[in-house]
This record gives structure tokens, sequence and C-alpha cells, in this order.
């Protein structure tokens, strides 16, 4: 696909120098039945990390003050952005006008039987459903998704097979996280939604990808 960068001048520069996790790291040839994403929490995390937009690099985005616990490692897909396309989306399902994308990668959140200790690694993982989020007028999706071969989850193909405390867990997390005593936010879920449509946002934010970072080879290649 046109977003990826398997030039020549892509590859040797992913040998010498650390690839961009958004823009340097290849979603997959088989996306979105399967998805290389990028991890940048996991459970035992007490601190918000995330990629920092500009360099790559994790960075500490802010300690988590209160008791929240997450519940599953978390992440985002490279190659993906959520615009126009994934607003357009969420606005149709929801019924809700002028909601717009918020600018970032597509979450994820990945369920593994598993204890991995550290975040900024890349696991290849199953998309099995989704959350439909919106942070007042923004779509903020997060897709959940089960480690491929995982021993305990890796069989489970729809988020309507999980167990309902898991989702409920996933769902009070993204719910919380962000939440101070006192200063409320506009926040809420409006839908779990299966597998089938997982996809289909997914390829709406590969699609808003493409028309955002259209011209990242030609830029790249003139470095």
């Amino acid at each position: 696909m046109a977003n990826r960068l398997m030039d020549p001048i892509g590859r040797l520069m992913g040998l010498r120098y650390k690839s961009h996790p958004w823009h340097g790291v290849e979603i997959g040839p088989d996306a979105p039945e399967l998805l290389t994403c990028f991890v940048e929490m996991v459970t035992t995390d007490t601190v918000k990390y995330e990629v920092d937009k500009i360099s790559g690099y994790l960075k500490i985005d802010r300690p988590q003050k209160y008791s929240n616990v997450l519940p599953a490692l978390y992440g985002f897909i490279p190659q993906t952005l959520c615009a126009k396309k994934v607003a357009e989306y969420a606005s149709k399902k929801s019924g809700r006008a002028e909601i717009v994308g918020d600018g970032d990668p597509l979450d994820i959140c990945i369920l593994a039987e598993k204890s991995i200790t550290h975040g900024d690694i890349l696991v290849r993982a199953i998309p099995i459903g989704g959350f439909r989020m919106l942070d007042g007028n923004q779509a903020d999706d997060k897709i959940i998704a089960v480690l491929k071969n995982d021993a305990v989850y890796g069989e489970y193909t729809d988020v309507e097979q999980l167990p309902k405390l898991i989702v409920n867990r996933l769902k009070h997390y993204f719910l919380t996280y962000k939440d101070l005593p006192g200063e409320p936010r506009d926040c809420e879920i409006t839908h779990t939604y299966n597998a089938a449509e997982a996809r289909e946002i997914i390829e709406a934010s590969m699609e808003d990808y493409r028309q955002k970072f259209e011209n990242l080879d030609t830029l790249l290649s003139e470095v």
C-alpha cells in the first residue's frame, strides 16, 4: 500500500536508525485482520506513557494519581489516524453531528495471558471488537484485540465471546483513567462493537493516515 515505507531507502534507514513507531513500522500485510501494534503501556505501569509524535521516543505523560489499573496492554496501531473517515463513521453510528477525529493514531488494547513487563515493544494482535468512545466532540475509538497465539485469549474471535467482567473492566478504565475528583469530563462510550465493525474502523483509520501522510515517502527519500 502507498503509505507503507517499503522503498530501499526506507529499509536502509531502518537498519541504521530506530524506526518511528507511528510512521516507520509496518501495520502488516494482513491488516485489518492481523495487526502489528506498538505497546506503550503494560498492566503494571503506574505512570502514563505515550509516544512523542516528533521523535518517536516513549515519554512520560503523567503519573497515575489515582487507583486506575490498566487491564490490558495498551498502545496504538501504526500508520493509522483518527481523522475525517473515523469521525464520519462515529457520527453516522452515534447520530451525533460535528464529530471530529482526535488527530492521534488509533488506540488498541490487547488481551494477553502472560505478564509482559515493559512497553516500547511491537506485538501482533487480532482485533475482536472495540468501544466507540467520544471525548467531547472527538472520536477516540478503542480497539479491543487479543495477542496472536495467546494460550488463553487466542481462541476469542469476537468481543461478544469475552466474559462480561473483562469488557466492563476495560470500559471502566477508559471512562475513568483521566478523571480528577471534582473535575467531570465530557467522555462517554456510546457503543461496544464487534470484530467486523472494528475492522471497518481500522480500514477507515488507515485511509485517514494515507490522506494525511501520502507524501511522507517522498519527503523521506529527499532527506
